[in-house]
């Protein structure tokens, strides 16, 4: 997983602030759905032309195919998962209840998200849906964590 330890940044004080795991992952996710939408749109242009990409895109147009497809369904699958996992991080963090179970759901989140994006791009079946999984299992432990207390 990245960076298992707190990073540390500079208080405006002088003091030091340490950022809980959860929000670093909730960083690196935010970033993880920028590459997503970069990827998705990139490939879309290619397909369709950069013409279109600059146009008003008012006619409806056939659905993408082959790995432009692909990436606009996996940047959908990351935004519909994306909302539950930042919701959790934020709450667990300002409830006070981080601990073992919200570090490894927001670790098993990101290393599970990082991992389907590619694999939806190949279009590799199963092993794609075992690492959505392991980003789903990553949202329930978020839960269990900030229920449980």
């Amino acid at each position: 997983m990245l960076g298992l330890r707190r990073a540390r940044m500079r208080a405006p004080s002088g003091g030091t602030l340490v950022l809980p795991f959860e929000l670093q992952m909730l960083g690196y996710s935010v970033l993880l759905g920028l590459v997503h939408i970069l990827l998705a749109a990139h490939a879309a242009s290619l397909q369709r032309g950069y013409r279109w990409a600059a146009g008003p895109r008012d006619e409806p147009l056939p659905a993408l195919t082959g790995i432009a497809g692909r990436l606009t369904r996996a940047q959908s699958n990351f935004l519909e998962t994306f909302a539950f996992f930042a919701t959790l991080a934020i709450a667990v963090v300002v409830s006070g209840r981080s601990g073992p179970l919200s570090i490894w759901g927001a670790g098993l989140y990101l290393s599970g998200r990082i991992v389907y994006l590619p694999l939806y791009a190949a279009g590799i079946p199963y092993v794609r849906s075992l690492a959505w999984n392991v980003a789903a299992i990553g949202i329930l432990l978020l839960l269990v964590a900030l229920l449980r207390g």
